[in-house]
């Protein structure tokens, strides 16, 4: 084990990523992701790291520089939230259709209007098909070790996907927690040179992100869904890597006491701490009760969800986003339609709960699984929305 050291999750996020060995970093800085960008940006002064730090005028532009330096042969890194990442939206599946493997942190935040500053899950969920492999964290440590297994994933010659680790705004970014680093000379042996199987290049010009008609069209957006759907392989492969290089376990999905659990909750992101100690608290009472943690998103590691909650009578679903004038929360909605026509399973309910950082404590996730006890099924419930 490497020594503890106590910093803010933001700071240590762009400390992962320098591990890395970036090219090019190209930063707009946003609340609650500024830390990253600010520091990122003292690192690259310094000259700790050998690479560029583009100065931009949005997020839009960030994202915009990156699929060029990216198509150059660049690893690329970004950051940002909210307001910015719905900036960035139409370059999000331009940059996947392209095959470049940006990595990018998302200090999940609400979504305006009306403004908000605080976390929940409102930015992320509206870039679900943009074609991004999608991970979620749960603590500091795990920013850190997702930051740099980003870039193993995305790089990947079976992926060649972009990569977004979203970490909690606030909860997490701003949070100081003891956490441990990998050596440089670890994360050297861990993560190759970038090796892009095409590059701009003036010595070889080639085109990139060409015209599609009608009769090729399909054809493209089939090959990435084919692609993206096939990075859960190389996920399972590099987290396993990960375990036996650094001692530290992922899965893409993980399971709390729920081996004999009749209810099972839902949750993707730093609630899932909270959420175990409310498992705990029921279970002294000898509630059968257990957590399902969803640590990718997307691709959706179906096979894998539906064995971690097989033989649970009731599924809560916990959405900290909602689709407005849908059926509830995006999490909830895809988890439906995957169990749709399953012979067995669970009762699914939807809660769609901490929306602009409203605090959710022990007591509220006790109060969250005592919904299985109710009989009437409504499509979803909104938690603690005052009178």
């Amino acid at each position: 084990m490497g020594k503890r050291v106590g910093m803010e999750v933001a700071i240590a996020a762009a400390e992962a990523v320098a591990l890395c060995n970036i090219d090019v970093a190209a930063v707009y800085p946003i609340t609650p992701q500024s830390h990253i960008a600010e520091h990122m940006a003292d690192i690259i002064h310094d000259g700790r790291i050998d690479a560029e730090f583009i100065t931009v005028e949005s997020e839009h532009s960030a994202i915009s520089a990156l699929a060029g330096a990216s198509a150059a042969g660049a690893r690329a890194y970004t950051a940002t939230s909210s307001q910015g990442l719905m900036l960035m939206h139409e370059i999000l599946p331009i940059v996947s259709a392209m095959r470049l493997p940006i990595c990018m942190a998302n200090a999940n935040r609400a979504v305006s209007g009306p403004l908000n500053i605080w976390n929940d899950h409102t930015d992320i969920m509206p870039q679900r098909d943009s074609g991004w492999i999608c991970l979620f964290t749960e603590n500091g440590q795990e920013a850190i070790d997702l930051s740099i297994m980003s870039f193993k994933i995305a790089e990947d010659p079976e992926v060649m996907l972009p990569c977004v680790v979203n970490i909690d705004g606030f909860q997490l970014t701003h949070m100081i927690e003891p956490l441990e680093f990998p050596s440089q000379a670890e994360v050297a042996k861990f993560l190759p040179p970038r090796k892009p199987f095409a590059q701009l290049h003036p010595d070889n010009p080639i085109s990139m992100g060409c015209f599609a008609m009608p009769d090729t069209y399909t054809e493209t957006v089939k090959a990435k869904e084919v692609a993206l759907q096939g990075a859960k392989k190389v996920v399972i492969r590099v987290f396993s890597e990960w375990a036996k290089r650094f001692g530290r376990k992922y899965g893409v999905v993980e399971t709390y006491r729920a081996k004999d659990a009749e209810t099972l909750m839902l949750t993707m992101g730093s609630m899932g701490e909270t959420a175990a100690t409310a498992v705990d608290e029921m279970r002294k009472k000898g509630k059968k009760v257990g957590l399902v943690k969803l640590r990718l998103w997307r691709p959706f590691p179906v096979e894998e969800f539906k064995a971690a909650i097989a033989g649970c009578k009731t599924l809560v679903v916990m959405d900290r986003a909602l689709s407005t004038g849908g059926a509830g929360g995006p999490v909830a909605t895809d988890i439906k339609s995957i169990l749709y026509g399953e012979k067995k399973k669970p009762r699914v309910l939807n809660v769609v709960a901490g929306l602009g950082g409203r605090d959710l404590t022990v007591g509220d996730f006790v109060n969250m699984f005592g919904l299985a006890n109710k009989k009437k099924n409504e499509i979803f419930e909104f938690y603690g929305v005052r009178e």
